[in-house]
């Protein structure tokens, strides 16, 4: 998408041969002045999907928070743009630049800064990995309160400031309840050191809730202070087959009633996601019966292998009887548990490989959370974008460029990924898309994004979701924190 037929580049300077020399007395540098190519600098310039790219030609790697406020301070008296970038995996352009605005990459500012055993705090900084982050806390017994697909690549640090959801939000919350406090470099080079590690601290405002979900608007954050659970003993997983979405709602409701306190997620799959991935993986699909329009996996997490087991055992027997689900499997070890997992992390990948995904992450009010797919459908099979006639994503005849319209997500917090995967990015799908899908949700009082952020694929769309006190409060923020509009700019919202 070339979003600078959007968007007009705003009134910060462009950067000059003394800023780079000034930038390479403070940190390594990434610049075609320096030596390096346009395919150095791709990376940083493009998003994971492949669907905004900017036109950087300075990457800034600073290796300390130190570094972060030289960087800002500079930046600052030239009113030179920068977009803060973390293992860039966002899926809403959010973390790469629109024009020639800086990146400042964190990657280098990785290390785990403290961990403490008896309150369970993690100190490190913004730029540690997930999943070595969770890596390292196993071997204190402990895990980080978040699970994404993406946790081989992203950083924490972009994890808090887009307040990522993730797979287990049902069982540890948001980040907004588990972050203790932040470290962050104000745009004018401030250093903000919020870093509590105390989980009650009442005196006046939270000021760490504004960073976390502010996606680089309001500063960088370099440090975070997180509460880590206790990693569970027993783990089990479960995967079912539903005749209906209200068979769904009903396991739903019966999960929360019977398996309680040691329910940590509860996803749901609609049938055409798992065609898809059994058709590109190849794989054998969990379940050999009939296929079913609907799937559920069921994780329980808790400290009693026996207790879990029992409760685990009679629920499926209960929901087997009430005529609840039509069939299911009970992973009997950890590898068979990744397996299981695997026909729900593997949808996002696999919904790409014919060309290209439009991707909606949104929140909608559980009785009508699939009614969305089944319209989005409908409106593209009535456009000739879709085949009527559903078939092998292979065998789509090629003057359909929409393969399939899915749906799949978060039951436990009503958080539905709606995709459409197409051969290529088409603007006749996008004119079906948008705004249709918008005011769909506004309709129903739900939110255009539950945990991707806004980035600048939904920028335009916020006042679907916010009221204009609302934005204009958000607005007044973003003016205190950054009046000379040099934080990751052309995002989040109008300016």
């Amino acid at each position: 998408m070339n979003t600078t037929r959007i968007l007009r580049r705003g009134l910060t300077t462009a950067v000059a041969r003394p800023d780079i020399a000034h930038f390479q007395s403070i940190c390594p540098v990434l610049s075609p002045s320096t030596g390096h190519t346009a395919s150095d600098l791709d990376p940083f310039n493009t998003d994971w999907m492949r669907k905004y790219r900017g036109q950087t030609t300075l990457v800034l790697k600073p290796t300390s928070t130190h570094q972060v406020s030289q960087i800002l301070t500079y930046c600052h008296a030239r009113a030179l743009a920068v977009v803060p970038q973390g293992g860039n995996t966002g899926l809403v352009g959010g973390s790469v630049p629109i024009f020639d605005e800086i990146v400042i990459n964190l990657s280098a500012l990785n290390k785990i800064r403290s961990f403490d055993a008896v309150s369970g705090v993690l100190t490190a900084d913004a730029g540690v990995i997930l999943e070595v982050a969770d890596q390292y806390l196993a071997q204190q017994s402990h895990l980080f309160p978040l699970d994404l697909g993406a946790k081989g690549s992203c950083h924490i640090g972009g994890n808090v400031a887009t307040n990522a959801g993730g797979l287990r939000l049902l069982r540890y919350g948001s980040l907004h309840g588990s972050v203790l406090g932040v470290e962050a470099v104000l745009p004018d080079g401030t250093v903000l050191d919020d870093l509590s590690t105390l989980r009650k601290n009442n005196t006046g405002y939270d000021l760490k809730q504004l960073f976390i979900g502010s996606e680089g608007t309001l500063g960088i954050i370099t440090g975070v202070s997180i509460l880590c659970p206790q990693r569970p003993a027993a783990t089990n997983v479960a995967f079912f087959a539903l005749d209906s979405y209200e068979a769904v709602q009903r396991a739903f409701t019966m999960a929360k009633t019977e398996l309680s306190e040691i329910l940590s997620a509860f996803e749901m799959m609609d049938g055409r996601s798992q065609e898809l991935v059994a058709e590109v993986t190849g794989k054998r699909r969990p379940l050999e019966g009939e296929a079913t329009p609907y799937y559920v996996l069921i994780e329980t997490s808790g400290s009693n292998k026996e207790h879990d087991d029992a409760k685990l055992e009679a629920f499926l027997e209960h929901v087997m009887e009430e005529g609840v689900v039509s069939d299911g499997v009970l992973a009997q070890d950890e590898t068979q548990a990744r397996a299981l997992w695997g026909w729900r992390e593997g949808i996002p990948e696999v919904l790409g490989h014919w060309g290209g995904v439009y991707k909606y992450d949104v929140s909608i009010p559980l009785p009508q959370l699939y009614d969305l797919v089944r319209d989005v459908r409908a409106r593209m099979v009535e456009e000739g974008l879709l085949s009527e006639t559903d078939r092998a994503a292979a065998e789509t005849p090629a003057e359909f460029p929409v393969i399939a319209v899915t749906g799949y997500g978060h039951i436990g917090d009503s958080n539905l990924h709606l995709n459409v995967a197409v051969r290529a990015y088409d603007k006749r799908v996008e004119k079906v898309l948008e705004p249709f899908v918008y005011e769909w949700i506004q309709k129903v009082r739900g939110s255009v994004s539950a945990e991707h952020g806004l980035g600048v694929a939904k920028r335009e769309f916020v006042g679907y979701s916010r009221g204009e006190t609302e934005l204009k409060v958000m607005k007044s923020l973003k003016d205190l924190f950054d009046p000379k509009g040099i934080m990751n700019p052309y995002k989040y919202i109008k300016s």
